[in-house]
């Protein structure tokens, strides 16, 4: 089995490879991505009897975590976009932050919903009012989904009770409130900064290949006006429920309370439970049959489900490589800045094997514990691992085909707003990390 730099030299080949299928030969993303992973494996060295296994794994592992809820998000956003709830949102969001700052209100929204709900559920939620707030504004798409997406994985990388800030948090031994605190405070600039800034300056200089589809039954003339507060509480919906097991978890834990809002706000249920009261209420608000509805929504899924899961068979074989392990025996070589040391170790972590959390878990549990004896305040190590791991989303990590397919990108598209807007989102967290330590001693924690 290959070992050393060579792994990180064949990681690098494996996705030349990949974007050169892609996009000089036209082959379909899911095809290019199984072949690429079955001979990344093979080239590796792994055992050629476990390849098969391997891969088929992580497409299994991926979709275990995200496949029910891509179908279910469909329909939702199907039943949404039909009734005219979207476009009801998005006036709102409008007449609060005004036109030239909506990409503002969407990254900063983005933001606040990633806190209880995982990234994948929250952008798939929200992508419906992509189009629409474009439309309305003249901003272009590429703008709201580097916006959106942005917002949406700082805080799923900087704000607890999200799974890899926690770990961070309870590796580094960090009083925990004072960690979401000034994550908070990091997160904010990160998000204006990597989402709303640089997603205005690169809306502006790539041209969307192809528009957004239409959610099936949009009319001009809906049978009967859906009001605001409606959408609202629509769109809000599985949010709540999420957001309310979270809290009871914390609140309750282990009572009948907690057993129940677990079950109801585990995030495929509570998004099942959103479609089932979508349908019952958004009824009178379409005119178009049910049946259209569902089949569109089944079609536009299928495709996004099987790239998404393809994309974490191609992150099982990297991972399964070792190539993390080899990273981080190689930078801890080097004399390096102690929070700068953090900050790459779990930006190359989230590169090379497609994984925030595990980026984020990896990395704290390695440095976590030696955090007094590395000179450094503890929250502050913490939160400098956190801003490595938002940004450098790859083909290998299923968010960047989530956010390709729901944003209607394409891959270079993808990889101009999402990837490099979640680098500059980590380059600013980090920076703020660097802020805050200059007021230790000062500020409690710190």
């Amino acid at each position: 089995m290959v070992t050393g730099n060579m792994l990180i030299v064949i990681f690098l080949i494996s996705l030349a490879a990949l974007f050169f299928l892609i996009l000089k030969l036209k082959l379909e993303p899911f095809l290019s991505l199984i072949g690429v992973a079955l001979a990344t494996a093979i080239v590796i060295g792994l055992p050629i009897k476990e390849v098969p296994g391997i891969v088929a794994g992580g497409f299994g592992a991926t979709l275990t975590g995200v496949g029910i809820l891509i179908g279910l998000g469909v329909i939702f956003g199907q039943f949404l976009g039909a009734s005219g709830a979207v476009e009801k949102i998005a006036q709102a969001v409008l007449k609060v932050f005004g036109t030239k700052r909506s990409a503002a209100g969407l990254g900063l929204t983005g933001t606040a919903v990633s806190i209880p709900v995982f990234f994948d559920a929250a952008f798939v939620i929200l992508s419906g009012l992509i189009k629409s707030l474009s439309k309305k504004t003249g901003l272009s798409i590429v703008t709201f989904v580097t916006s959106l997406g942005v917002g949406l994985i700082v805080s799923h990388n900087m704000i607890a009770p999200t799974p890899g800030p926690l770990v961070v948090a309870e590796n580094t031994k960090s009083d925990l409130g004072l960690f979401i605190l000034y994550g908070i405070i990091c997160a904010i600039p990160a998000t204006l900064i990597g989402g709303y800034l640089y997603g205005l300056f690169i809306g502006k200089r790539v041209n969307h290949s192809g528009e957004m589809e239409e959610s099936a039954g949009v009319q001009d003339a809906p049978r009967k006006e859906i009001s605001t507060g409606l959408s609202f509480f629509m769109l809000a919906l599985p949010i709540v429920l999420i957001l309310a097991n979270t809290v009871s978890q914390i609140l309750v834990p282990g009572t009948i309370i907690s057993s129940t809002l677990g079950f109801i706000g585990e995030k495929n249920v509570a998004l099942f439970i959103s479609v089932i009261v979508a349908i019952v209420v958004l009824g009178p608000y379409i005119s178009t049959p049910k049946e259209t509805l569902y089949a569109e929504a089944i079609n536009s899924a299928g495709i996004i489900i099987l790239i998404t899961g393809a994309g974490g068979a191609f992150g099982a074989v990297i991972n399964k490589s070792g190539i993390g392990d080899h990273l981080i025996a190689t930078l801890q070589d080097l004399s390096i800045p102690v929070l700068l040391l953090a900050f790459i170790f779990s930006q190359i972590l989230r590169a090379s094997l497609g994984s925030a959390t595990v980026a984020l878990v990896t990395t704290s549990s390695i440095m976590g514990p030696l955090a007094v004896d590395l000179g450094v305040s503890p929250i502050l190590l913490g939160l400098a691992i956190c801003s490595g791991g938002i940004g450098l989303s790859l083909p290998n990590d299923s968010g960047f085909w989530v956010v390709s397919k729901f944003g209607k990108l394409t891959i270079p598209q993808t990889l101009k707003a999402w990837t490099v807007g979640g680098f500059l989102a980590g380059l600013s967290a980090l920076a703020m990390v660097y802020i805050l330590s200059l007021f230790s001693g000062i500020l409690p924690g710190i």
